[in-house]
């Protein structure tokens, strides 16, 4: 009886860790933070340092929206990693346009499940079996949200498009203040990217919970070392990149 007790104890317990696990995978909870990032290059040779003056430009909805205002300081800190300065729309050479927004999804994770091997009539015990019971699978659908950012810069002058770069991540959270750093990180890491790349980027997630102040520093060699009191201090991390030509690949629109 005893022993009994002891393995529907142990029983339960499987099926608790086995659902742990899997939420602790869609939970945010992995060291590091992996975006998809597209880009598209128009870039001009020509271009100099002293052409890269930006401003930001924003639609309707945009207009008066402190969420907009907030994404565009920690954007503006990056591109200040590039030699960007950000002035007044009429002293502009660029106007840099965001979309951003959340998908919302579903993914299957399959757990194993431990029944209780006791049941009515079960018999009297037999030999000794030393490995266990082999679980049962079971799909379990779990809630994922795409979170995704565009980054648009144009010539002020004559409205031609020189780049574009989409950043997505997937989060077990339907927050995009939490994702935005590294969204912006991610999508700016190595500018300009060759036209048509597609990659992946992954970062340090030491930024969990907080807002502002950007993300932790990437391996980027033309980014400055970060200088603001509200980014941690920690190692850089190296992106890790699978780079190729897109043609054919259109990056999503947030918003």
């Amino acid at each position: 009886m005893m022993f009994r007790r002891f393995l529907q104890r142990m029983t339960r317990g499987r099926q608790w860790v086995a659902g742990s696990l899997a939420m602790l995978v869609l939970s945010g909870c992995a060291s590091y933070v992996t975006s998809d990032v597209v880009a598209f290059n128009a870039w001009s040779t020509s271009a100099s340092d002293r052409d890269r003056t930006f401003a930001f430009k924003r639609d309707a909805q945009q207009q008066n929206s402190i969420e907009q205002r907030t994404y565009e300081a920690q954007l503006a800190d990056e591109l200040s990693r590039y030699n960007f300065r950000q002035v007044a729309p009429t002293s502009a050479h660029y106007d840099v346009e965001l979309a951003y927004g959340t998908h919302a999804g579903s993914i299957v994770v399959q757990q194993p499940v431990y029944t209780d091997p006791w049941w009515p009539g079960w018999g009297r015990p037999g030999p000794w079996w030393p490995f266990g019971m082999m679980p049962t699978y079971v799909d379990t659908v779990l809630p994922v949200f795409v979170q995704s950012l565009t980054i648009r810069m144009t010539e002020r002058a004559n409205g031609k498009e020189r780049y574009k770069v989409t950043a997505t991540t997937p989060t077990a959270r339907q927050s995009l203040p939490l994702a935005m750093p590294y969204l912006i990180r991610s999508a700016l890491a190595d500018f300009p990217l060759q036209n048509g790349t597609t990659r992946q980027v992954r970062l340090p997630a030491e930024l969990r919970g907080q807002v502002a102040g950007g993300a932790p520093p990437s391996s980027n060699k033309k980014a400055a070392p970060a200088a603001s009191p509200m980014r941690d201090d920690v190692p850089a991390a190296s992106p890790m990149r699978d780079e190729q030509p897109a043609p054919d690949a259109s990056p999503s629109a947030g918003r």
